[in-house]
């Protein structure tokens, strides 16, 4: 292995519990780099004693010197983007340039949480002669985040800065398939001044997952993941009366239309599709060619066929993923579906062992097979064909999902149509992957959230705090009335 077994991170110290071990896999070559330990309750409940021995100093120390961590923090990001990309490719499988995208981004989201002090600044009026209202934000307590395995350390840094921006002690729970950029992010948060036990970081599975929810000293549950999972999660995070913010899957639909500009619609319709390897769940997944547009189809076909696995795209997760999406496009095929680029039984030289599939593009696919239904989580593009664009929404709109949807035209009016009507909670306009930049919020509606609030940007403070109403009167003279 070329990194030891990893370790929880509890009360600031790096720990072996006494627990199982599952390999950690390498995907693009399918070696094992390192072990995970399967933690249970035990390690969940002295986590959660740590953090609530940190709570008090911290939850009391300003926001202003709260944030200091995090300048130092978001530094250290951007000193060691080479080292944390170069993590990201190993566990996850992601190219280079994807990777310190990723990074990237981490360091933007610790941005946006530094400048939590000008944004929580509370409210203050004189409601009356002599009576004065205000709103503090207060933390809610020891909170817990269970991230997932596509993007091992921006998800993370969704929750993290600005949960302890605000005040609260966190337990991270990382994928176990990716626990490597987790622990790193423990150990340069240390650096740059976190106290101790400010962030705890529990690795295992089911087992982890279920004491989280279920443990009485914690009081907020974020969670990112399938939608099957997020409803099991929210379910039973709420039933312990816990606030919870569960986020699922997607399947976004990318409508476009014959007046479409064809360079940009085909270069970015095929990078939301293969970006990541097609598992984000911003990812196209599904694309509704309205009318008149084969010329574009064409083009994104010869698009994707230049795109190199290995080099342009990177591997998926595991082998029982690439089984998975395998699965899919052998059924659509079956179904009468074209397969119009086929990325199947690709291999890359060297990396053998890997994991990879190709772009793939898939056409004629109708709505009711299971290609056009679930979340694929691969690089795979359906295409379903409309004849109008009141048809393509009506496509959309029949979705369970409500993550994103994006529409590709030189027509204001039907682009502010689609935005108007597409059932989704992030729409873009001849963008492949309308993911909202800080400060805007991330959160999707339907059955690819489940919860109240975002998680990240300002919609994610009134999850990660608590408002307190005070009301004072040092006025004899204000007299005595209904509030008395």
């Amino acid at each position: 292995m070329k990194y030891a077994a990893v370790q929880n991170c509890i009360g600031g110290a790096f720990v072996s519990p006494d627990a199982p071990l599952l390999d950690v896999y390498d995907p693009s070559v399918g070696a094992v780099i390192s072990r995970v330990p399967l933690s249970g309750a035990r390690e969940v409940d002295a986590a959660v004693r740590a953090a609530r021995g940190a709570l008090t100093a911290w939850a009391g120390t300003p926001i202003k010197e709260r944030v200091q961590v995090l300048y130092r923090y978001r530094t250290l990001l951007n000193r060691h983007i080479d080292e944390l990309a170069a993590l990201v490719t190993e566990e996850n499988g992601k190219i280079a340039s994807e990777a310190r995208a990723e990074v990237l981004k981490a360091a933007e989201l610790t941005e946006f949480a530094c400048s939590l002090p000008q944004i929580v600044t509370g409210e203050v009026l004189e409601v009356s002669r002599g009576v004065e209202c205000r709103v503090e934000h207060f933390p809610v307590g020891v909170v817990t985040a269970i991230t997932p395995f596509n993007f091992p350390n921006m998800v993370p840094n969704w929750s993290i800065p600005n949960a302890i921006a605000l005040g609260n002690c966190m337990i991270l729970k990382p994928s176990e398939l990716v626990p490597l950029s987790a622990n790193r992010i423990a150990s340069l948060l240390k650096e740059a001044g976190l106290p101790d036990g400010v962030l705890q970081v529990v690795h295992g599975g089911q087992e982890v997952v279920e004491a989280l929810c279920d443990h009485s000293g914690i009081a907020a549950v974020s969670f990112v993941g399938s939608t099957r999972i997020a409803r099991v999660v929210y379910r039973r995070a709420t039933g312990n009366l816990k606030r919870c913010l569960a986020l699922g899957g997607a399947k976004n639909h990318l409508i476009v239309m014959p007046d479409a500009d064809r360079e940009m619609a085909a270069a970015n319709i095929v990078a939301s599709m293969s970006g990541c390897a097609g598992q984000r769940c911003m990812a196209a997944s599904i694309m509704i060619a309205v009318s008149g547009t084969d010329h574009v189809i064409a083009r994104l076909a010869e698009v994707a066929r230049a795109m190199v696995p290995g080099a342009d795209v990177g591997p998926v997760i595991s082998a029982a993923a690439l089984e998975r999406i395998t699965r899919y496009i052998d059924e659509a095929e079956a179904a009468g579906a074209t397969v119009v680029v086929d990325g199947r039984h690709a291999t890359v030289p060297g990396k053998e062992g890997g994991y990879f599939i190709g772009p793939t593009i898939i056409d004629h696919v109708t709505p009711d097979m299971r290609i056009a239904q679930d979340e694929v989580f691969g690089p795979v593009l359906a295409i379903v064909r409309a004849t109008n664009v009141g048809e393509a929404m009506a496509i959309e709109n029949a979705s369970p999902y409500g993550n994103a949807a994006s529409v590709f035209t030189e027509s204001g009016g039907v682009a502010r149509y689609v935005m108007e009507h597409a059932n989704a909670g992030m729409v873009g306009v001849n963008v492949g992957v309308p993911v909202p930049r800080e400060p805007f919020s991330f959160g999707g509606w339907n059955d690819s959230r489940f919860g109240v609030g975002d998680i990240t940007g300002r919609g994610s403070i009134g999850f990660w705090t608590q408002a307190k109403k005070m009301t004072t009167k040092w006025n004899r003279e204000a007299g005595i009335n209904w509030m008395s």
